[in-house]
């Protein structure tokens, strides 16, 4: 490989471009064995944006048998390069991407046989030197999907040949079927005579070994049995951390652009930076106490390629590329269409932080709106990942800020749709907290709203519910990472907001925020002694080593806030 410095990969797929050009590579080579002895068949389900798509060009390059030649080049540095196996180079690949199969739904068929015409063809001429004359030109004559597929099988054992199947979002389409036109089409689509589903069986007696990765388990389900799938390994704890970053390929990373001048900030500060936003998935019930947690990889290349361009994070912590994603995600999750057990449940998960469902490995769509089968979706999508085990239940809880703005954000559009709430005052008043330490603006705005709200909706009087409301509000305050529930000093604050300063440095003031419920029936007595614990509690929050860490240089202010039903009917600031 080059000598010169290796730059971010930022959005580049293709690993032999990402070699060629002496980009930086995280290291996930050494899946590649046991991978091999998983079976010849295999299912691999992760969120977008982690790494996929690299992963699977990796693989191409490694199993390709025309890339034999440029094995010590490729791999060059890489941990497969000494400890390669029997299969290194040894089949002919195709490699499938479904995700670019566009067009009308209703001309989804023939768009899909394009596709598989166009990249059947190219495989037949990257291969056809190994071939008698004429093997290309017969594979272009045949026009039909099944009959190529069934050619270039025949060809292949007839010459004792093996070939890879590597498909790349092989739940794409399928799931924009599903969205948009419906399960009953849907269904007319992967059961019975649908061609999707056929194509599935040719898939698994046209190739030696098969290897699709998607993010979601649903068209899984229902084609499996016309594929008859080997092995799902998404939840295997032997792969746990194949996709994604742990810390130490992070710091690794780090290292690198200080060791080479191109970045300057301490290490310490970035990890910390990026740890609430990015970091803390676990995709397996087995890795949650023995694995180091993961960053989505995606993330971490946006964060430090904008530290090394500009010296400092970027103002949007989360990638502005991923909107369409999230777009797509929220249309599978239909989260506008929820019925009561759905919305219950997300709301649920948004206000306390995590729920208990042991996830499915899959699900047919038709059970997709099952309670149990949402939860499990949520976790494959990203939304959710493994938190804790306790016993025979697994805690999912939610992984960080940036899947928690998620949440919070379809609260706060709930919460809007209910009553509206001019939100230029609101960010008038989090400046001034924030700047000034004047709280009462923002204090008074966010419970303001929350009058105005649950009155309309005449909502259930309840603690939970105006914990999910403050949750919402708060996270729409640009200088502070809104922390709920954060254990400090033996106990647990209702929300800590603690200041942002690489995005704002010029913030002057942090919070601890103590929120108190009354019912309507509670009378003074009730309220005093409520108000006094508060008080109490919060002065031993504020006394945890971890707080002046973790205000820096501001000025921090302990705020008690008393709400009666729907009223706020005291909040002060409490002296240290």
């Amino acid at each position: 490989m080059s000598s010169k410095v290796r730059l971010l990969p930022y959005g580049i797929s293709d690993f032999k471009q990402l070699r060629r050009e002496g980009k930086y590579y995280v290291d996930k080579t050494m899946f590649l064995p046991p991978m091999e002895n998983q079976g010849n068949f295999l299912f691999f389900i992760r969120p977008r944006r982690f790494g996929k798509s690299i992963f699977l060009s990796m693989m191409r390059a490694y199993y390709d048998i025309n890339e034999r030649v440029n094995f010590d080049t490729l791999f060059d540095g890489l941990w497969i390069k000494d400890n390669p196996t029997e299969l290194r180079n040894s089949f002919e690949v195709l490699h499938l991407d479904f995700s670019q199969i566009g067009g009308s739904i209703d001309e989804l068929k023939r768009y899909f046989d394009i596709y598989m015409d166009v990249m059947i063809n190219d495989f037949a001429q990257r291969y056809a030197h190994r071939y008698p004359v004429g093997y290309l030109e017969d594979v272009k004559n045949i026009k039909v999907t099944d009959g190529k597929l069934n050619y270039i099988n025949q060809a292949a054992k007839t010459n004792g040949h093996q070939m890879y199947l590597i498909i790349d979002e092989y739940d794409n389409f399928t799931n924009t079927v599903l969205n948009e036109k419906g399960e009953a089409v849907y269904h007319a689509l992967t059961h019975a005579s649908g061609f999707y589903r056929d194509v599935f069986k040719k898939f698994k007696g046209n190739f030696d070994r098969i290897l699709m990765m998607g993010v979601s388990p649903v068209t899984m389900d229902d084609v499996t049995s016309g594929y008859n799938i080997a092995s799902n390994i998404t939840m295997n704890p032997l792969f746990n951390l194949m996709l994604g970053f742990s810390e130490d390929d992070v710091r690794q990373m780090i290292r690198y652009y200080q060791e080479v001048g191109m970045l300057k900030a301490n290490e310490e500060t970035l990890i910390a930076d990026m740890k609430p936003w990015y970091d803390n998935y676990c995709f397996a019930k087995a890795s949650v106490y023995k694995d180091p947690k993961l960053f989505n990889c995606d993330m971490v290349s946006y964060y430090l390629r904008c530290v090394i361009q500009t010296g400092h994070g970027p103002e949007e912590m989360v990638d502005v590329n991923t909107r369409t994603d999230y777009t797509k995600m929220n249309k599978l999750l239909q989260l506008d269409k929820l019925d009561g057990n759905r919305r219950g449940l997300l709301n649920e998960i948004a206000e306390n932080g995590y729920i208990y469902e042991n996830p499915v490995e899959s699900f047919p769509a038709k059970d997709m709106a099952n309670a149990e089968n949402f939860v499990s979706l949520l976790f494959y999508y990203g939304m959710l990942t493994i938190g804790d085990v306790e016993g025979a239940d697994v805690k999912l809880t939610i992984p960080n800020n940036n899947v928690r703005k998620q949440y919070y954000d379809y609260l706060y559009r709930q919460y809007q749709e209910i009553a509206y709430v001019d939100t230029r005052k609101l960010s008038r008043s989090y400046t001034e907290a924030a700047l000034n330490g004047n709280w009462q603006p923002m204090i008074k705005e966010i419970t303001d709203a929350y009058e105005k709200t649950t009155s309309v909706r005449q909502l259930i009087e309840g603690e939970r519910n105006l914990q999910g409301f403050m949750n919402a509000y708060l996270a729409l305050n640009p200088y502070y990472l809104t922390a709920p529930e954060m254990e400090l000093s033996h106990g647990y604050c209702d929300f800590f907001l603690m200041p942002d300063l690489s995005r704002y440095p010029m913030i002057g003031h942090s919070y601890i925020l103590e929120l108190k419920y009354l019912k309507q029936s509670d009378d003074d007595s009730i309220a005093l002694v409520q108000w006094e614990e508060a008080v109490e509690q919060i002065r031993q929050y504020s006394t945890a080593p971890m707080v002046r860490t973790l205000i820096k240089s501001t000025t921090l202010h302990l705020l008690v806030v008393q709400i009666k039903g729907y009223n706020m009917v005291r909040a002060e600031e409490i002296t240290i």
